[in-house]
């Protein structure tokens, strides 16, 4: 699961936890290094995480099946890196929001769908659960920079593709 936000990341493994009877691991309980580890080898686990988990995280095969993103990954504005961006582009004329906020995003998602998608055997499910993917008009960038890929708003057709696994 990874998440854009650290209270996030928290309020979802509270509500997650009680439902589910599956291992649950969380960035920050322990060195990352350490629970990765865990995560490779521990069956069924669940990995709460955020922005330090979007990138530079090498899982391969069975062990991540599914990648759950909780919104899209937009740069926080009032980051002051963000924000100096976001004015020049403005002070330039410019759109800031389509011409640096949505391209940002879009390769923050692709890096999350890289953690799913590791070698040519690789394959799962990458859930997204903002629904500005297919509310907003800058969504259609989300969906076509990604891989080719089925889309489903059912839970039937995830346990599907759960069982051709088998």
């Amino acid at each position: 699961m990874l998440c854009t936000s650290k209270a996030q990341m928290e309020a979802l493994r509270r509500l997650v936890e009680s439902r589910v009877d599956f291992p649950i691991l969380m960035q920050g309980e322990g060195q990352a290094g350490g629970i990765l580890e865990r995560f490779r080898n521990t069956s069924n686990a669940v990995l709460f995480a955020t922005a330090g988990f979007w990138q530079g995280v090498d899982v391969r095969g069975e062990a991540l099946s599914c990648v759950i993103i909780d919104k899209l990954p937009f740069a926080v504005p009032s980051d002051p890196v963000v924000a100096a961006r976001q004015n020049y582009i403005e002070s330039q004329g410019g759109d800031s929001f389509n011409n640096y906020s949505v391209p940002s995003a879009i390769i923050s998602l692709k890096q999350g769908l890289g953690r799913l998608i590791r070698s040519a055997t690789d394959r799962g499910v990458l859930s997204i659960l903002d629904p500005r993917i297919v509310t907003k008009r800058y969504g259609q960038g989300f969906l076509r920079s990604l891989p080719p890929f089925r889309i489903t708003r059912k839970i039937e057709d995830v346990v599907h593709f759960f069982g051709e696994q088998q």
